[in-house]
């Protein structure tokens, strides 16, 4: 026999049902750092019972978990009686806005898919391949291995020798990962010079990563060829090292700034140090764009929430280490290693964004931020 519902009674069960709905959706890590107003990265420690959390953090995390009645993988699996899939997110990036991104798709990915997700800091000791040797001993099957770590021949080989799953996120150099996701660091870098040079600036300064990641390497090689493409000489003195991190882009673009004859523009290979050349020009008293225009990479949340907001390069950072979730759990799937395939290469798309911080070098007075040509 059918029921039909009319008026409030019909609306009062549509609000029960949608009410259903929601409840039956199991809240995530991400729900719970949001409750906490902490990183998720401080909610996976408290939650594996690290040690390294203060009092008041872990006791508001717990607060969160209890009122979201969230319920831990392992915790859920161990009842069930189950085999859960483990992966170890290993990061060694001093870039705060980098890897919050990172982690964020790491986390929410395993959370969606019931994986024990473990993130691990291999500054925390001496050798990487004693950190990993020390995880598969415990239990970790997939490891995420972003640069410089997906660099490193001995950490790829001990994955591989224990029969363990490595995926990549970002370019590497070392052999034996089950894949890797990453963009066109080249191709990409390549762009925003052109951008740049599009402008009408000819003097672009330009400020390396680490030197032990290959996507340092591959954004300088953009950066040069885009240069000699438009027939503009490489000025060695307009290069300056950098590290990836906001103190050494400071660093990198005091020196840039202080040359005689400066650059009009900075591109800068990842927004921690092209918000440090910001800062660094706004001491000076220069105007940015008007004064001196300044370009990231990456689109991390501190392009976004300094001022003027930097142009830059986004690079999907957290659908990639979603991705890399995907991966290992897919190997896991499957019956044995010789049914896995060849290594799998993920190219994710990258995109230009400009935003406030690029202008062309004689255009003080008539900058417009929609990119419209006065």
């Amino acid at each position: 026999m059918a029921l039909r519902m009319t008026g409030t009674e019909g609306t009062a069960a549509s609000r029960r049902k949608r009410s259903a709905r929601r409840n039956n959706t199991a809240p995530t890590i991400a729900d719970v750092a949001r409750e906490a107003q902490c990183s998720p990265m401080t909610v996976s420690r408290v939650i594996n019972g690290e040690e390294n959390v203060r009092d008041h953090t872990r006791e508001t995390v717990l607060a969160a978990v209890k009122k979201l009645n969230y319920v831990p993988n392992r915790a859920a699996r161990s009842l069930a009686g189950g085999s859960q899939l483990r992966i170890a997110l290993l990061f060694d990036n001093p870039s705060a806005s980098y890897l919050s991104e990172f982690l964020m798709g790491a986390l929410e990915e395993a959370s969606r898919r019931d994986i024990y997700l473990v993130v691990q800091s291999q500054e925390a000791v001496a050798h990487s391949s004693e950190l990993v040797r020390g995880l598969i001993e415990g239990g970790i099957s997939g490891f995420i291995l972003p640069p410089p770590l997906c660099d490193d021949q001995r950490v790829l080989d001990l994955i591989e020798e224990a029969g363990a799953t490595a995926v990549a996120v970002g370019p590497g150099k070392a052999r034996g990962s089950y894949g890797s996701v990453l963009i066109d660091e080249y191709q990409a870098a390549y762009d925003m010079t052109r951008h740049i040079i599009g402008l009408g600036h000819e003097r672009i300064g330009f400020i390396i990563g680490n030197p032990e990641q290959i996507a340092s390497g591959s954004r300088l090689k953009g950066y040069r060829e885009a240069m000699e493409a438009s027939g503009l000489t490489v000025d060695e003195s307009l290069i300056a090292q950098g590290q990836f991190t906001y103190r050494s882009g400071m660093v990198a673009a005091e020196k840039l700034l202080s040359a005689a004859h400066r650059p009009t523009a900075i591109f800068a290979s990842n927004d921690d140090m092209a918000a440090a050349t910001v800062a660094m020009a706004h001491r000076r008293h220069l105007d940015v764009p008007n004064d001196i225009t300044v370009c990231g990479f990456d689109d991390t949340e501190l392009a976004r929430s300094i001022w003027p907001e930097l142009t830059t390069i986004r690079q999907p950072i957290r659908e990639m280490t979603a991705q890399a979730v995907v991966l290992i759990s897919q190997a896991h799937n499957k019956s044995s290693r010789s049914l896995r395939g060849k290594s799998e290469e993920i190219l994710f798309p990258y995109e230009l964004i400009r935003r406030n911080s690029d202008a062309g070098p004689s255009l003080a007075s008539s900058f417009n931020p929609k990119g419209e040509k006065p």
